[in-house]
């Protein structure tokens, strides 16, 4: 379908909410490997973040609240759809399961909610008010809780990009260790006084409009951005992992208890745009440090691939660094934005241990001129990594190559969680239509559960 200008085309996607009109869905537009099926599990769901199965034979999903501003946990149940908790913060990012108890990961906090409905915040004030947010849980044979921490800004600068600065002017990203910083700033009109040309220069790892002296140090926190913690079952004794992981999105062990993170990479924007930054497979290691702010992929931002098109290379923002940052598992392409992901325990699905890991697609919002770059190749699709090798596949894809918000075909949209069920099948979580513009405005009812399962 062909639209005269960007807002036609978002216009024309969002009048289906307004119309009452449902997702179109056919599972023949998502090409497969031969010898599997993909079928509709559930649909007309608000903008799913998670799916999870249980021991006890439960199925649950999670909603972030995009749409209702109200994150709930579901039971689903003979093709019947319940509330079991709601209120939430928004977003909810994920749901985890142990001893009959779930745990809820929303913005800033983790909620369990007990058997007999009951609910408790384990653990609250969590760095989460900037940029990214605070993973879904995962539970380790040591008995622990881990669960990843989002930075709060996109390279660790606050900048215009930061649109929550006016509300929150004292907000900006803190080390999971010892560093000194380069001195270097940036330079930005001041977004705090209306109606100005002011300039205010900004350092890294301070608030907006205060800039860095040379060899400058900070301390390392607990909650540090971009980083991995671990707790008590209880939330009680928090500790630091390992840091330097820009939004570790997702954690989960695998059946050797190696903890693996889904990571996303740098964006090209803000006073520090980084180029060509990969998302990361990353295997998770205690005590070290990955990174984040000066390394993307394992590799320096100093790196001339890095630089944006017409701006500036990169630099280094610290004098030292805690460790060489380890190279990932795997890599994917930038603005992949990779979330979900589950090891395969079934021989008759395909290689045993083998990761499906949902690519949910580019997060930054559209640039007017600028349509075609934004899906290319990336993203919309899930991919398998080789456990072995540690090489990465496509595994279901749209016949387009494209989401299903830009073809209105009827395939993925925003595929966000991969869960394998008890039954031997591939479950896919798909958040739903969104938004050109606003990758967190969504179409309400389009959310998806796909089954993909091995004939």
């Amino acid at each position: 379908m062909h639209y005269n200008s960007y807002d036609e085309m978002r216009l024309n996607i969002f009048d289906q909410a307004t119309n009452g009109t449902t997702r179109y869905l056919n599972p023949r537009d998502i090409v497969i490997p031969q010898g599997y099926t993909i079928e509709v599990f559930a649909e007309r769901l608000n903008t799913p973040s998670s799916i999870l199965f249980t021991e006890d034979g439960d199925i649950f999903i999670a909603d972030t609240g995009y749409i209702s501003r109200n994150p709930a946990v579901y039971r689903l149940e003979n093709g019947r759809i319940e509330v079991v908790a709601d209120q939430f913060n928004v977003p909810l990012t994920g749901i985890n399961y142990r001893d009959g108890k779930i745990y809820v990961s929303h913005k800033g906090a983790i909620t369990v909610i007990y058997r007999d409905g009951e609910r408790q915040d384990i653990i609250t004030g969590l760095p989460s008010n900037g940029d990214y947010s605070n993973s879904r849980v995962a539970f380790g044979q040591d008995n622990k809780m881990y669960f990843g921490q989002g930075t709060t800004t996109n390279s660790g600068v606050v900048g215009l990009d930061n649109l929550w600065v006016t509300e929150r002017p004292f907000l900006h990203d803190f080390p999971g260790s010892y560093i000194m910083l380069n001195g270097q700033n940036f330079e930005t009109v001041n977004m705090l006084l209306s109606e100005t040309d002011e300039i205010t220069f900004t350092g890294a790892f301070s608030p907006y409009g205060v800039p860095n002296q040379p060899y400058e140090t900070r301390k390392g926190i607990v909650r540090a951005s971009g980083s991995i913690l671990r707790s008590k079952l209880n939330g009680e004794d928090l500790e630091l992992v390992a840091w330097g992981l820009r939004s570790p999105s997702y954690l989960k062990f695998d059946a050797g208890n190696r903890l693996f993170a889904s990571n996303n990479g740098c964006d090209l924007r803000g006073s520090r745009p980084i180029a060509n930054a990969p998302d990361e497979f990353q295997i998770i290691m205690p005590g070290m440090w990955y990174g984040w702010p000066d390394y993307v992929g394992g590799e320096p931002v100093t790196l001339t691939r890095f630089k944006p098109d017409g701006g500036r290379q990169p630099e280094f923002l610290l004098t030292n660094h805690p460790n060489i940052p380890p190279r990932p598992f795997a890599v994917f392409p930038p603005d992949s934005t990779i979330i979900g992901f589950d090891f395969n325990p079934y021989r008759s699905f395909g290689q045993v241990g083998d990761v499906y890991i949902a690519e949910f697609g580019i997060i930054r919002p559209f640039t007017y001129g600028s349509l075609e770059p934004q899906f290319t190749g990336i993203g919309h699709r899930v991919s398998k990594i080789d456990i072995n090798t540690g090489g990465v596949t496509t595994f279901a894809i749209n016949r387009s190559g494209f989401s299903s918000t830009l073809t209105r075909e009827g395939g993925f949209g925003r595929p966000s969680d991969v869960a394998f069920g008890p039954d031997g099948a591939l479950y896919i979580v798909d958040m739903g239509i969104s938004s050109l513009d606003d990758p967190n405005s969504f179409l309400p009812n389009s959310g998806v559960i796909w089954k993909i399962i091995k004939n």
